[in-house]
């Protein structure tokens, strides 16, 4: 059975850095690799949003709110996929997630990110 195991998550200071990485536990690279993959988070109160996207060509796509900040990778040997996040703000504070651009598989439990202003 499939899991998606998010670790990463801190408590940063603004202007910070983390890198989140996400495995697919389970998955099976023939499946994995085909698949486009994102980063989505959620704060509270909020409904959970894709923030960045890669396909299995690692085109990548960044809502407007983290573009030039964050940057998603993939390594498909591993099945991992991964957010750098630089110059992090306060309003980036969530839980993050992964799964695919489809979001099909079950949610993993989500890392969480606090920003301290």
């Amino acid at each position: 059975q499939v899991r998606l195991v998010e670790s990463g998550g801190a408590l940063v200071q603004a202007g910070g850095s983390l890198r989140l990485a996400c495995k697919a536990s389970g998955m099976i690279t023939s499946v994995f690799n085909p698949n486009s993959w994102g980063w989505y988070r959620q704060a509270p109160g909020e409904q959970r949003e894709l923030v960045a996207g890669i396909s299995s060509t690692r085109t990548t796509n960044y809502a407007d709110a983290v573009k030039g900040r964050f940057t998603i990778s993939r390594d498909n040997a591993r099945k991992m996929v991964y957010l750098q996040m630089n110059s992090l703000k306060p309003e980036d504070t969530a839980v993050y997630y992964c799964n695919t651009l489809k979001g099909d598989l079950n949610w993993g439990q989500g890392t969480q990110v606090t920003v301290s202003s």
